[in-house]
């Protein structure tokens, strides 16, 4: 509620971007990461910061989805919307979760 007794939109104002576009960013974030590793992995690379393991770019898929998930709790802190916080963190790490297994099941013919 606004100080003038009227109700307030909690998806306005400069802090209400995070709010509808903080999981979209964090499934985005994983998108490029897991892209990025694949498309690397496609192409040939066996060692992942001197990591030359048959499943080191499954390790490198694991930092992506780390790195996602932080984002994403990071992004929902700082809209600083309490109300549906646990919902939206949610969405953010189950959508970055099902983006990094996709791309764990398009290594499989490369570490096969």
């Amino acid at each position: 509620m606004a100080t003038d007794g009227t109700a307030r939109d909690e998806t306005s104002g400069a802090s209400g971007g995070l709010v509808r576009w903080g999981a979209p960013i964090t499934w985005a974030l994983a998108l490029l990461g897991t892209a990025l590793v694949v498309g690397l992995a496609w192409d040939g690379r066996h060692v992942w910061f001197g990591d030359a393991g048959p499943y080191a770019a499954l390790a490198m898929l694991g930092i992506v989805l780390a790195a996602s998930v932080i984002a994403g709790l990071l992004l929902q802190l700082a809209s600083r919307q309490p109300r549906g916080y646990v919902g939206r963190v949610s969405a953010s790490i189950a959508g970055a979760v099902v983006v990094v297994a996709v791309g764990t099941l398009a290594l499989l013919p490369v570490l096969l």
